[in-house]
């Protein structure tokens, strides 16, 4: 086997889903507690656990070789929280905020570790009724995966762009694709790592962390990619909960190409110049501004570029690395969901068209969820 093909990566995802009363269509504040319980009975290989809001769901996959199984593994932890909330007369919507939940009505799950963060951050945190999902891909050693990850970087803002399902808080169309990267940015040790290229530098951070009592774990390092604590991988965070498996399924194809792509680029010791972090910082801004309707800075050199035609050119970069991953169909849905909307285009069309045809926006916004509800659900059941 050459080194070109020698490239073998595992993958893993999670989701952070909302129960919803299907009445109301608002946020289950207080959810039966047999959703999480019997979920978890019944979740192996996965995992299922509560999360900072009683509201919310987290659903682990379990450890992938390709992006085909990880869509099994969403179909099914997907179908398990379904299920289990069905059961109990709950619904669930995958979407990083809720269209109109009130966030200061919220109730939290008695842990220490979120009592903690409750006492620190106050209502940075207690505002942050939103989720998102994260992909753990695993592959090279502890140095390739940093380097790989500092690589990534300049690419995130595109893979945030096309997640984008958060154009809604508290009853409001903020203007956002997504709200939710607002609401995260008001708690630090968030957005955009500085560019490393060793595990040994990234270690020494956290022990700085460590030493001034920042942080505990490297867990509360929040950053849109990092090196995860648990696992020999690293773990793109930016995305907002995708509410169609089909596009979540391909915003994995395109993580684990890049990752392919760049890991090869590594190997030759030829990687490209890192840009600017400030420079990404304003691409990852108009991702959540604008989402797939985004004009970017060109890396390249060419001034702003075309979300449209920077993904047309990084798909074609990228067709032999998917090819290799099996996955070039799912890599090309990238172009689909910028033809045609992220979950955040689907909500606000959706929205406005119930207003024009006469619904009152108390009734558009429980439409909306419904909506989302729907989405959710496709494949599934």
């Amino acid at each position: 086997m050459t080194r070109e093909d020698a490239v073998p990566i595992t993958l893993g995802v999670e989701e952070e889903l909302f129960l919803v009363d299907p009445d109301s269509r608002d946020l289950l504040r207080d959810p039966d507690p047999a959703i999480i319980a019997d979920c978890q009975r019944r979740a192996a290989p996965h995992k299922v656990v509560p999360e900072f809001l009683r509201a919310q769901v987290e659903t682990n996959s379990r450890v992938c070789e390709s992006v085909a199984e990880v869509r099994e593994a969403l179909l099914e932890t997907r179908g398990l929280v379904i299920d289990a909330a069905a059961r109990r007369g709950a619904a669930v919507m995958a979407a990083s905020t809720h269209p109109f939940a009130a966030w200061d009505t919220q109730l939290t799950t008695p842990k220490e570790r979120y009592e903690r963060f409750a006492v620190s951050f106050q209502d940075s945190l207690r505002r942050f009724v939103a989720g998102g999902m994260h992909v753990h891909a695993g592959f090279g050693d502890a140095d390739s995966r940093i380097r790989v990850m500092t690589a990534i970087r300049r690419y995130l803002p595109l893979l945030h762009a096309l997640s984008t399902s958060s154009p809604f808080f508290v009853g409001r169309l903020t203007g956002f694709k997504s709200q939710r990267m607002n609401l995260f940015g008001a708690l630090h040790r968030t957005g955009l790592p500085q560019a490393l290229w060793s595990a040994a530098e990234y270690e020494n951070l956290v022990r700085e962390y460590r030493r001034m009592a920042f942080i505990e774990d490297p867990s509360e390092i929040w950053w849109d990619i990092r090196p995860s604590k648990a696992y020999p991988t690293v773990e793109m965070r930016i995305c907002d909960t995708c509410t169609r498996v089909d596009d979540a399924v391909s915003l994995v194809a395109l993580y684990a190409s890049l990752i392919r792509w760049l890991s090869r680029q590594d190997a030759d010791g030829k990687l490209p110049p890192e840009p600017p972090t400030e420079l990404i910082g304003e691409n990852r801004w108009l991702a959540q501004r604008y989402g797939v309707m985004a004009f970017f800075g060109d890396m390249r050199g060419s001034g702003r570029v075309d979300i449209a035609d920077e993904a047309e050119r990084l798909v074609s970069e990228l067709s032999q690395d998917a090819d290799a991953l099996g996955c070039e169909a799912e890599l090309r849905h990238v172009l689909t969901i910028i033809g045609d909307g992220s979950g955040a285009d689907r909500q606000v069309d959706h929205y406005r068209l119930r207003r024009l045809e006469g619904d009152t926006d108390e009734d558009a916004l429980r439409s909306v969820v419904d909506l989302v509800i729907a989405e959710t659900r496709e494949g599934v059941v």
